[in-house]
């Protein structure tokens, strides 16, 4: 894609390409196949903004508002735009993305903090609630989130919105991550309380600041999403009352904007334009620890928004205590609110996740697919997820059902990866468990029928699920002989092949301890 290069303004011996109604009606085709190919909420994200600027001879001229949005334009979706105007006019050969004045959203030829924080923090507004602004990288444009102004001149003169901005939705926010679509079970539950609890009633006593804690992928980013949208009226029921401004950003992104600042020697206006927030969400706070300077303006933010009654939202992967790096005074303060930790799934959690999803999705799954997975994913959500991501894809992509056999095919790298190694005590105790016998029989000389047919099944798992030689594996079990191992696993597998009711028994033990 040819670079714009440092000159932004038009030249001389261009003409505005919007006065020629041939090339205006294929630059509505190429933003409207555009916006088809890539969806709306993307295409009002990054490619709204958009204007037709100048034809020169085989070349048109696409004008942005900002820098960060044309070099985002430009890396992403330049060849697809050169490719569309090709397709409409063989005569285009170079489309060239600029920042120019009278793109929508002002001119974009800020620099510095200003505009930086421009993208970023949503000012009170005058007449409806503010939007959640991801502050994290890539920041979305300003224009995008309702009730937004375009360009911030000082924290103390804000531009007013544009009509048309006002309708917008907030895509920094993922639509995806509303109180609604969080799956609540045990482990999550308190956490899940208490995040409704400040998108209902936000700095109420004792649960400012919030702080969610957990690990990877246990829903902690899902739950901030769900308190920002439901705190700006747009995460489904809404709120009716005052207008509320959310600031939502990384740790790391915070650090960014904080030397950002310094660099600038505009330090003074990031701190009124992000203490000018009702609520500031800052996610993955452990990337602080080490970052003594940024750890010192965090913690006078803090101070402001607290004293000044605004609520505060943290998470981490571990809790206020346990954050090793973390300044003491930093600690105190995030454990003098409310602290939630999000525990590891249970299975039976694992199972209704993948049920609403799969529900979602609209292609059949069936339960013993679902259950396999449960057991085999434990790790996390996220995981858990893309796994059947990748199930319904291939169900789509190639027409065919979704099968236990298929989910082993196409999921085989990530089984693998969760592949651990069984051992023959923790066979013999899932075994005993299951027919509720003593362990001791396991290696007693008892052959009643009730004892000798859950030891060799013990045995035949053995010999499935372990790298055990018949020797070895008959010492673990009283001291048998391998011959009675090699009798065990033979008449068991035949009897999997007879009996219905014993092969399932027989399969659960194996997902259990594969699991």
């Amino acid at each position: 894609m040819p670079n714009g290069g440092t000159q932004d303004s038009a030249d001389a011996a261009e003409r505005p390409a919007q006065a020629d109604p041939q090339i205006a009606a294929q630059w509505a085709r190429v933003r409207s196949r555009l916006q088809s190919e890539v969806g709306d909420v993307e295409y009002r994200t990054w490619l709204r903004q958009m204007l037709l600027g100048s034809i020169d001879g085989d070349e048109v001229t696409v004008r942005l508002p900002t820098r960060f949005l044309r070099d985002w334009v430009r890396s992403h979706y330049g060849d697809r735009l050169n490719t569309l105007w090709q397709l409409e006019n063989p005569g285009i050969r170079r489309v060239d993305i600029r920042v120019g004045a009278g793109a929508a959203g002002g001119s974009g030829t800020g620099s510095g903090l200003g505009t930086a924080l421009a993208e970023s923090v949503a000012p009170r507004p005058a007449a409806k609630p503010a939007a959640a602004v991801d502050m994290r990288q890539p920041a979305p444009p300003p224009t995008l989130a309702p009730a937004l102004a375009p360009a911030l001149a000082s924290a103390s003169a804000p531009a007013a919105p544009r009509a048309d901005d006002r309708t917008s939705e907030p895509a920094a926010l993922d639509p995806r991550f509303t109180f609604e679509s969080f799956v609540v079970g045990k482990p999550n539950e308190f956490a899940y309380a208490c995040a409704r609890r400040v998108a209902e009633h936000p700095a109420s006593p004792g649960f400012n600041p919030l702080f969610l804690y957990g690990g990877v992928g246990l829903g902690k980013t899902h739950l901030m999403h769900a308190i920002a949208w439901e705190l700006t009226g747009l995460g489904g029921a809404g709120r009716s009352g005052r207008p509320v401004s959310v600031a939502y950003m990384s740790a790391e992104r915070f650090m960014y904007r904080f030397i950002a600042a310094i660099r600038s020697q505009a330090t003074m206006e990031f701190k009124e334009q992000l203490r000018s927030v009702d609520v500031l969400m800052i996610d993955d706070l452990q990337f602080l620890i080490g970052k003594d300077a940024t750890q010192e303006e965090f913690f006078h933010t803090f101070n402001a928004l607290v004293d000044a009654g605004k609520q505060i939202v943290v998470s981490a992967d571990k809790s206020p205590s346990d954050l090793s790096g973390l300044e003491e005074r930093v600690r105190t303060r995030l454990g003098c609110g409310m602290v939630a930790d999000l525990h590891s799934t249970t299975y039976e959690l694992r199972i209704s996740i993948l049920e609403a999803k799969a529900l979602r999705s609209g292609v059949p799954v069936p339960p013993k697919v679902l259950e396999f997975l449960a057991h085999k994913i434990t790790s996390n959500v996220r995981e858990l997820e893309g796994a059947l991501n990748r199930l319904i894809a291939h169900a789509n992509l190639f027409g065919r059902p979704v099968t236990l056999e298929a989910t082993q095919d196409v999921l085989h790298d990530i089984l693998k990866a969760h592949d651990r190694r069984v051992t023959i005590e923790e066979i013999q105790r899932k075994v005993a468990e299951h027919w509720n016998i003593r362990l001791t029989d396991m290696s007693s000389p008892r052959r009643a029928r009730a004892v000798a047919r859950p030891r060799q099944v013990a045995m035949y798992l053995a010999k499935q699920l372990t790298s055990r030689s018949l020797p070895e594996i008959g010492r673990k079990f009283g001291n048998r002989d391998h011959t009675t191992v090699m009798h065990a696993v033979t008449r068991v597998t035949e009897l999997i092949a007879t009996d219905a009711s014993f092969a399932e028994d027989v399969e659960l033990l194996r997902r259990m301890l594969e699991s």
